[in-house]
């Protein structure tokens, strides 16, 4: 029988900034990403980081362009807190991104920033 881990740190996207604390409060430690402008530090959080979605200048991945994402690079700081211990250890990382923009560049960080995808899972 087969079976299979997943070690990698769980991401769930929120939309709503209220439902933020009863996110925080399920269970194990959490760190938050947020769209920026970040909301009010949450104190359940273990680590807290903003991304800005970048706005797209050109149509194709030129190679001004082509950089990783603001919230990929968000994910990375946070990863590189907790490795390093700068920030208390968490298990899983709750995103707050209230546009639409927001969601998308975390979704295809997810999916489309291999250093991202090796660390985080949607979850």
């Amino acid at each position: 029988m087969p079976w299979t881990l997943d070690a990698r740190i769980p991401l769930v996207i929120l939309a709503d900034p209220a439902g933020l604390p009863a996110a925080l409060a399920e269970g194990r430690p959490a760190a938050v990403l947020a769209e920026a402008p970040p909301p009010a530090p949450p104190e359940d959080a273990a680590a807290a980081e903003t991304f800005a979605p970048a706005m797209a200048a050109h149509p194709a991945a030129c190679a001004c362009c082509a950089g990783r994402s603001p919230a990929a690079a968000a994910l990375d700081r946070l990863f590189q807190a907790r490795v390093r211990g700068s920030v208390p250890w968490f298990e899983r990382v709750v995103a707050l991104a209230a546009t639409e923009a927001g969601r998308a560049e975390i979704a295809a960080a997810l999916s489309g920033d291999a250093v991202t995808a090796a660390r985080f899972r949607a979850g």
